[in-house]
């Protein structure tokens, strides 16, 4: 019997989908945590971070035969944060709450979600793609290198370090 290729697809979420992108994001959180990773909170990214995102028009699903196995949220940099350090570029997009299924986790996806913000940055003439992680995030910024983001400073109001890669 020969294999059937999965369907994978990015897209914009759409608001039936915004509980199951918050379950998700509980589910991740929770594998940060066991991991020994502090970087989401309490109860943070919760339903109205993903709301707002959604009604805003950032909030990206990552689908694979129908089933969200990840998103993230998408937008044009307005960050107060990110007046702390100096970047290459002004006019950018950010990227912020990437989540990924922990089972699903270490297949690319995340890269995925990056190299798709990095498609609509080029496709709306931007000049960067903006990211922050946690301190502690290795896997983050492992793959932000791998990808030649490159380290622009530390955010001493959010304790996150900024990352950022010029669209060609």
């Amino acid at each position: 019997m020969q294999r059937m290729e999965l369907v994978k697809l990015i897209r914009l979420a759409i608001n039936e989908e915004i509980h199951a992108i918050s379950e998700l994001a509980k589910v991740v959180r929770a594998d940060m945590w066991n991991n020994g990773l502090k970087q989401w909170t309490d109860n943070y990214p919760a339903y109205e971070n993903f709301y707002q995102d959604y009604t805003n028009k950032g909030l990206y699903v990552l689908v694979e035969d129908e089933l969200i196995i990840g998103s993230a949220s998408i937008f044009v940099e307005n960050e107060v944060a990110y007046q702390e350090v100096v970047w290459e570029k002004d006019k950018s997009l950010v990227v912020h709450r990437i989540i990924v299924n922990p089972a699903r986790q270490g297949k690319g996806y995340g890269k995925q979600l990056i190299e798709f913000a990095l498609s609509m940055a080029q496709q709306g003439g931007f000049e960067s793609v903006k990211i922050d992680t946690h301190p502690d995030n290795l896997k983050m910024q492992k793959l932000l290198k791998s990808m030649n983001f490159n380290y622009r400073g530390y955010l001493f109001s959010i304790n996150r370090l900024a990352f950022e890669k010029v669209v060609e």
